[in-house]
Parts: structure tokens; sequence; C-alpha cells
């Protein structure tokens, strides 16, 4: 069994995008669920002074062995500036990925 959720998101006024997706999927007795985000705003930068903010990484990973499960979580956060026009504009990001695998219910367990 596969589950697939598709968001774009998405805001001109806030000059945001959001995409995100969701995928479950149960395989030889295996739950894998992955979530992906990426937010993507643009301001215009007026001020010639302003400093791009630093980027951020963060790692996690839980491995339970007694409950068969584990866990891993990834964020990076960055900035890019870029020339459009002759105006200036700093490009703020950010991805994320989770994925969580655990073991399936014994009556709900599906071979493909």
């Amino acid at each position: 069994m596969r589950d697939l959720v598709f968001r774009n998101l998405t805001s001109i006024s806030r000059q945001r995008k959001i995409l995100a997706s969701s995928e479950i999927i149960d395989k030889h007795g295996m739950r894998s669920i992955i979530h992906r985000h990426f937010v993507c705003i643009v301001r215009e930068i007026k001020d010639k002074q302003v400093s791009q903010p630093s980027t951020y990484l963060y790692v996690l990973k839980k491995q339970n062995t007694k409950e068969q499960e584990e866990k891993f979580f990834c964020r990076i956060k960055g900035s890019i500036y870029a020339i459009n026009n002759g105006r200036l504009f700093l490009i703020l990001f950010m991805h994320s990925l989770k994925i969580s695998l655990i073991p399936v219910p014994q009556g709900l367990v599906e071979y493909e």
C-alpha cells in the first residue's frame, strides 16, 4: 500500500512558496513514513548594508532496536542573493526531511 499527499501553497502577496509531500508505504511488515517540506521566501533588499543570515544544518537519527523503530530528521536553512532588473533580492529557503520506519501491526501486514 502506498499513500501520497502533495501540497503546493503559493502566496504572491507574502512572496512565499511552500511545497510539502507526505508518503506512507507499507511493505514487508514495515511502514515507512516520509515527510518532505520546502519553504522559499523572497524579500527585496533596499538597504545594501543588510547581512545575509547564517546557514543552518540539523541532523537527528534515533534507533530503538527493542521496538524496531528508526527515525531520521534533517533540516537545512540557507539564503542566497539574486539580482533581477537591477533590484537586489534575498531568497531564504528551508528544506526538511523526516523519515520514520516502524513495524506494521500484525493484522495489517501486506506483502508485495
